[in-house]
């Protein structure tokens, strides 16, 4: 089956093909725009979406060498994400779909961060963990069963990738901030001490830190970002690593999946990698290409999907927020 995807979830347009034989091309068009506005302007990205679909689909088809009469299936994210973004995919693949008589499946983009690990380790089977660490989420989830997932911990208030963000801009890193709070990390000799969040369960909690680092920068003018960015780095990963090891043991399950934008980060691969290896659960990373936003994991996703429930209805809503799976203990 080959699987057309398409990804408008925030600023990022992505149109990717995945058959059976893995990923044909996976394209994706990052808009620079917003780096002068230090984030997201959502109207800017509508109208950017708008004017990159159309090409990106045709050539994402000819990068895969097919026709879009060789395509079986049509999957686009519905959300969670900008809602005037999702519009813009989501109706393109609709109008696509109709017009070319091929099935459409709406796609959850937090699933399709799932079948990003998947992807990369077809071999992973259920029960499994997975941290999902991005700009605008940071979850905790129990995969019991293909579409059966619980949330065993979520953050209470910012996302990992979002404190990342806000801190490195008022460090004058620009947007997004989280590539070069790493590369400035990798050369501190003497890293800032930050207070790592500890809320009750397995939840999570970034606006203390950010609000730490952001004190310690006014009363410290002369901190050097160097220092700042590695102590930053250092507090945001042990957290997320504690509520790692926690699941685990918690739940007896020694499987775990990274993925989500962070999931890149060097250090915080590094730093799982030697929990995992020191408690005994093994760790499984998307490819690097595939931690960001893009087409290809919702193709995943929807292919998915669609061989265990059919089509969606053309009536499929976009949505900015939803519950994506049961809260519960592991």
């Amino acid at each position: 089956m080959i699987t057309l995807g398409i990804d408008t979830s925030c600023d990022d347009t992505s149109v990717a093909v995945v058959g059976d034989e893995g990923i044909r091309a996976n394209l994706v068009s990052s808009h620079l725009i917003h780096a002068e506005y230090g984030g997201v302007v959502p109207e800017f990205a509508s109208r950017a979406h708008t004017i990159l679909l159309y090409p990106l689909v045709n050539l994402a088809l000819k990068t895969a060498g097919i026709s879009l009469n060789q395509v079986d299936l049509v999957a686009a994210t519905a959300g969670p994400g900008l809602k005037g973004s999702l519009l813009c995919g989501l109706s393109f693949a609709k109008g696509l779909a109709q017009a070319s008589g091929k099935p459409f499946v709406a796609v959850n983009h937090l699933e399709g961060h799932i079948y990003s690990v998947l992807l990369a380790h077809p071999q992973l089977e259920p029960e499994f963990l997975v941290l999902l660490v991005s700009g605008g989420h940071t979850e905790l989830l129990l995969v019991k069963a293909p579409f059966d997932y619980v949330e065993v911990g979520a953050t209470l208030d910012d996302a990992c990738g979002e404190a990342l963000d806000k801190v490195g801009k008022l460090m004058g890193l620009g947007y997004p901030a989280g590539p070069g709070v790493e590369r400035l990390a990798q050369k501190s000799r003497s890293p800032i001490p930050l207070p790592r969040p500890d809320p009750k369960g397995l939840d999570f909690s970034y606006s203390g830190l950010k609000t730490a680092a952001r004190n310690y920068l006014a009363a410290h003018p002369d901190t050097s970002p160097a220092d700042m960015a590695k102590g930053l780095e250092e507090a945001a990963f042990d957290h997320l690593v504690d509520r790692v090891v926690r699941a685990v043991k918690k739940s007896g399950v020694y499987q775990v999946g990274l993925c989500g934008g962070v999931a890149v980060n060097k250090r915080l691969r590094s730093k799982l990698s030697a929990a995992g290896d020191e408690v005994g659960f093994k760790l499984y990373f998307p490819l690097p290409e595939l931690c960001t936003d893009n087409a290809a994991m919702v193709a995943a996703a929807g292919r998915e999907r669609y061989e265990a429930f059919g089509e969606s209805t053309l009536d499929a809503s976009a949505f900015d927020r939803a519950t994506f799976a049961q809260r519960s203990s592991p």
